[in-house]
Formats: structure tokens, C-alpha cells, sequence
């Protein structure tokens, strides 16, 4: 699978960055929509039209992003490691950083791309993105900027909808000489998502089915974030999900469990050429 690694000492500064989590989607059904075409502006991006098999860092969002934020992506599910990274802080006998990997001194991603020059933007989604309180603050803290609203969460319908406006008027106030790093926490596919699928009531409630609706309707949205994000330079692009979910498997329903359908998750990395590049 791709585990092609760009050398990101070329790409921080010259790319603006996105990094985007889809909260809680599964690996097979991220594959399988994405094989039956039912993804078709995620899967035109995907190398090689597939997703990346990855194992996620922490079972549930605290604790996936809390490592996420500080450079350690999900890790390619293959035993030919050490995978080398493509952000690293900077610590001695880390065997997963080399010369392509982008070193930084501070103690997370978001701070150390500010130091570079980089604007730094998270739009939430999930609850501990909220900034209703005390944890739900430390994740945005990271950031130069957080936007969250009730609409963006996961008892909306229309959540990605939200998320994809706020970001085109993020993209949209972005001085052309500076370079952005935008985070997007997805919470489309965290339950409740039954009403995402036609026909479903709450009281059907959420099941795999509906899961897979809700990245339907993410997919049917996410081009315009793409297109938001590379419409003045390139963008470096992330897509993966934090942890996976239970439905049902082994009597497990949720996560923050050690099951494998939690631990296994959808990843990818791309560039999004710059409008210009691309006659849009």
C-alpha cells in the first residue's frame, strides 16, 4: 500500500496543510464504499483509488488526537517497520524520524507549524472539540484559532455542511503570503448517525448501514473543502480516521475497547495541486 513519503522539509512552507479526521469511521467500511464507488470524490484523491490500512494510536478521540497533534499519525498496519514519520518532535533515539520527516522543538504539531510561519485553524466537530468546558478546550487550545458551534456536532444533520462553510471563510480570509494549516474533526460518522441513512427512525437506531451513509454524505460535501484549501498554492493533504466503532462485533458496541474493527483504521496522504495549476 502507499507508504510513499514525501520529503516534508520541501513541503512545510510551500504547501498550505489540511488534516482532516474522520471521527470513529471503520477501515472495511471505509474500503468497501470506496471499492462499490459510492465515495467517488474521496476515492479520486485515494492513491491508487484504495485506503491505506493503518493502526490508530488511541481508541477513542482524546487520546488519538492528543498523538495525532503531536506527530504520530496512525501506523501503517505492516510488521516491516520502524515506519518513518512525516512530522516528528524532536527527542533522541527516535527510530521513526529520518531526513524526510519534518523535525520540530515544540511539543505539538499546531505550535511548531505556527513557529514556521504557518496560520493555524481547527474546526471541531466531536465533543471534546467543543470548548464547553475544560477538556473540551484543551484539543482547540492547540491552535491559533478554533471555530465550533452546535451545528458542527454530532446531533446534527447537516454537520459537515457547516464544517465545509466555516472553512471556505477561513479559506477565504487567508493572506495570500501565508501559508495555513487547517484541521478538520469530522463528526458526521460518530453516533448518532442513523439519520444519515433514508428511511431509518431513532429508534431503528445506528448501525453499520448508517455508518456508511454518513460518509456518503461527507463525500458528497468534501469537495468543496478541497477545493477551498488548494485554491491559492498546493495543499498536503490528510485523510484518516482516529479509531474505529462497534457495531455489534464480538458483543462490542462503541469504542474505547480494544477490539480490532476499533484499532484498525482508513488512511491517506495526497496533494491537492494548486487551482492554477489545474486551470480550475
Amino acid at each position: 500500500m502507499n507508504h510513499h513519503i514525501p520529503d516534508m522539509n520541501d513541503v512545510i512552507g510551500s504547501h498550505d496543510l489540511l488534516l482532516v479526521t474522520l471521527d470513529t469511521l471503520r477501515l472495511d467500511v471505509a474500503q468497501e464504499l470506496a471499492a462499490a464507488g459510492r465515495i467517488p470524490h474521496l476515492a479520486a484523491h485515494l492513491p491508487g483509488g484504495r485506503w491505506e490500512e493503518r493502526h490508530t494510536p488511541g481508541s477513542f478521540t482524546y487520546a488519538a488526537h492528543q498523538a495525532i497533534l503531536a506527530g504520530f499519525l496512525p501506523t501503517p498496519a505492516s510488521p516491516d517497520g520502524p515506519h518513518p514519520r512525516l512530522f516528528a518532535a524532536r527527542f533522541a533515539g527516535s527510530e521513526t524520524t529520518e531526513p524526510r520527516t519534518w523535525v520540530f522543538d515544540t511539543p505539538d504539531l499546531p505550535s511548531a507549524l505556527a513557529a514556521a510561519g504557518y496560520r493555524t485553524v481547527c474546526i471541531g466537530g466531536v465533543g471534546f472539540f467543543n470548548k464547553q468546558g475544560p477538556l473540551g478546550s484543551v484539543l482547540p487550545g492547540l491552535f491559533q484559532e478554533s471555530h465550533w458551534a452546535p451545528e458542527m456536532g454530532v446531533p446534527s444533520p447537516t454537520s459537515f455542511e457547516a464544517q465545509v462553510a466555516r472553512a471556505e471563510q477561513v479559506c477565504a480570509e487567508q493572506p495570500d503570503g501565508q501559508p495555513l494549516f487547517l484541521f478538520v474533526n469530522v463528526s458526521a460518522l460518530h453516533q448518532p448517525n442513523w439519520f444519515h441513512l433514508p428511511g431509518a427512525t431513532r429508534e431503528h437506531g445506528d448501525t453499520r448501514e448508517s455508518h456508511a451513509a454518513a460518509l456518503e454524505y461527507v463525500d458528497a460535501h468534501i469537495g468543496r473543502l478541497f477545493a477551498a484549501m488548494s485554491r491559492r498554492r498546493p495543499c498536503f493533504a490528510i485523510v484518516c480516521s482516529d479509531h474505529g466503532t462497534c457495531y455489534g462485533e464480538d458483543g462490542y458496541t462503541g469504542h474505547r475497547l480494544g477490539h480490532p474493527v476499533v484499532w484498525t483504521v482508513p488512511y491517506a496522504h495526497f496533494v491537492l495541486p494548486a487551482a492554477e495549476e489545474t486551470g480550475r
